[in-house]
């Protein structure tokens, strides 16, 4: 698979996108949370049990599309 995201400099986890596909699906997630705010509102607990599983897929799918994968960085070794 592609790399869509770019590692972290310092921690565990991906920075920002560095294709194209990586903007579409950040999009994708933040237009998914926006939708599900205005149309279920924000203190409404079915809102959280559809964002928890969209949060989820974005973990997942930015772990499998970042270079070099998730590990601890110091800064100094990439």
């Amino acid at each position: 698979m592609a790399d869509w995201f770019a590692p972290k400099r310092f921690g565990l986890g991906a920075g920002l996108p560095i294709a194209w596909q990586g903007w579409a699906v950040l999009g994708t997630y933040l237009a998914a949370l926006a939708a599900c705010l205005w149309l279920l509102g924000g203190d409404n607990p079915t809102a959280l049990g559809i964002m928890l599983p969209q949060t989820a897929l974005l973990a997942v799918v930015t772990w499998r599309t970042t270079r070099g994968g998730w590990r601890w960085r110091w800064g100094t070794e990439d």
